[in-house]
């Protein structure tokens, strides 16, 4: 299998993973909001780390993640990321 479909289903796993803790934790109490919740847990360390890997290259982070330059600036300051 190529590379990238494997980190994605790495990925996948870990998500998953995670959401059986959570719901583990919630002993049968329903979740609120939950999309929200998890796509705000994935976003900002997606971004953090694209950061990272562009060495702040914000218009190259912007390409990467095929968002516009201003949405990724409305993201960043968002979850106030410098």
């Amino acid at each position: 299998e190529p590379e990238d479909k494997v980190e994605m289903q790495r990925l996948s796993e870990a998500v998953r993973d995670a959401l059986t803790r959570y719901f583990d934790q919630l002993d049968g109490t329903p979740p609120n909001d939950l999309h929200q919740m998890v796509m705000q847990q994935v976003e900002q360390p997606l971004f953090e780390e694209t950061l990272r890997f562009t060495g702040g290259n914000q218009s190259k982070v912007a390409m990467m993640l095929g968002i516009s330059r201003s949405t990724l600036c409305k993201t960043l300051s968002l979850y106030t990321i410098e």
